[in-house]
């Protein structure tokens, strides 16, 4: 199947080489990498905070990390 692709010039330049290194096509490299990310599952990473007292710069009284509800209700302000 033929598409069209936009790609960074230095990136392209990159892939021409390294494909030119392995002895493939640019296609050949650019499937084996779709191959390789499709392979593994997506994980969307969240960025959490944790809580800190802001009197002692330390993780918040009564929190208890090892506990995700507890410290889920935390976050939400539940307590």
């Amino acid at each position: 199947m033929r598409t069209t692709v936009r790609l960074n010039e230095d990136l392209l330049r990159q892939a021409k080489e390294e494909a030119m290194l392995r002895g493939t096509t640019l296609s050949s490299l650019i499937e084996a990498g779709l191959k390789l990310v499709l392979s593994k599952p997506f994980r969307s990473r969240v960025r959490v905070m944790a809580p800190v007292s802001r009197s002692t710069g330390g993780l918040a009284l009564g929190v208890d990390l090892d506990n995700s509800a507890d410290l889920l209700d935390f976050l939400e302000g539940r307590r």
